[in-house]
């Protein structure tokens, strides 16, 4: 597998999209070059099956990305550019997370209605559980060591015991389930509800739904973030192209944001304090904290279905798993460029 720069495809990419999408604000990003990846199976080779949620693990210097569309995860060495090696088995995964301090990757297998543990030595599946119907995002309570699974059909929070892998309980969220965050300040699990446009609380404790905060201007809350230690919490509603910012401490809404059409996956650095929000639009945003508000700093096309991203907090270098760059699945690796 070899890195390489493609930046005149990339332009090209660009200006290919309607005016009022490629240039309503250029990135503050420049591109370091593209990776191309290719499923291991023979059945996906020669195809662009979609990518989804991203993870990075800085501790060892690796991204996984879910390569959804062929049942498999990707590792991807951070220090040499380089993809080595396929996690498969993991029919139309989904959601993945790493947890350094655990050594362990963990993978929700949509396909199957499972949640995954990935030894990050080996990288081999070494436990399988149920995940409920249609597992998705994943959060770790590091507090209690027990995952919150959002379950998006069956409306639902799925626990899970880290240490014995064993499915502890179902939360019923009374609508269909986005994103999932723990919040390890105050020791509580927020859940997107897509159906009601509200953000439940729930305490790990009880495994019970203690509070449910509306959310006025956003249609289908999916995505989900939070700089826990400025109390803020990111919301990306896909029903609307809207982002919303939130005070935690009040559960207030302080400003609303425009996005590409919709928003999915949400990445944060703290370090530069700055937000990527990756659309299935292909439209980036790019937003920077600034005190209780953010700053918008672009806003562009990038490539088709560009909904997925992860940031190196190290580096500050972001990467975005594309499925169809010329015919071809690449990471992106981009960095800041102001």
């Amino acid at each position: 597998m070899r890195a390489f720069l493609i930046v005149a495809a990339f332009i090209v990419a660009c200006t290919a999209r309607p005016l009022a999408q490629a240039t309503e604000a250029p990135l503050p990003l420049r591109l370091v070059f593209d990776v191309q990846v290719r499923a291991a199976s023979p059945a996906f080779a020669r195809r662009t099956p979609r990518m989804d949620y991203e993870t990075i693990d800085p501790i060892h210097g690796m991204l996984y990305v879910a390569y959804l569309g062929a049942d498999e995860i990707i590792a991807f060495d951070l220090s040499s550019n380089k993809v080595v090696a396929h996690i498969p088995d993991l029919p139309a995964v989904h959601g993945t997370l790493a947890i350094p301090e655990l050594n362990r990757l963990y993978a929700s297998a949509t396909g199957a209605n499972q949640v995954v543990a990935i030894d990050g030595r080996s990288l081999r599946v070494v436990a399988r559980t149920a995940g409920g119907d249609y597992p998705d995002g994943i959060a770790y309570d590091s507090a209690d060591r027990r995952l919150f699974v959002s379950d998006e059909h069956g409306g639902t929070d799925t626990v899970i015991d880290v240490k014995t892998f064993k499915h502890l309980d179902t939360i019923d969220l009374g609508g269909e389930a986005g994103n999932t965050q723990y919040d390890s300040a105050n020791g509580l699990v927020y859940s997107d509800i897509q159906t009601r446009d509200d953000i439940a609380v729930i305490d790990p404790k009880t495994d019970k739904v203690i509070a449910r905060h509306a959310l006025p201007g956003c249609d289908h809350d999916h995505g989900l973030l939070l700089d826990e230690r400025r109390r803020l919490a990111f919301v990306a509603c896909d029903g609307n192209a809207k982002l919303l910012l939130i005070d935690l401490r009040a559960w207030k809404t302080l400003a609303t944001y425009d996005t590409g059409d919709q928003p999915d996956v949400l990445a944060f650095d703290a370090r530069l304090k700055r937000l990527y929000v990756a659309s299935e639009s292909g439209v980036v945003a790019v937003f920077e904290e600034n005190g209780r508000s953010l700053k918008p700093l672009g806003k562009a096309f990038l490539a088709d279905e560009a909904h997925t991203v992860a940031v190196d907090p190290r580096t500050d270098r972001v990467y975005f798993a594309l499925q169809n760059v010329d015919g071809t699945p690449v990471i992106r690796v981009m960095e800041p460029t102001q």
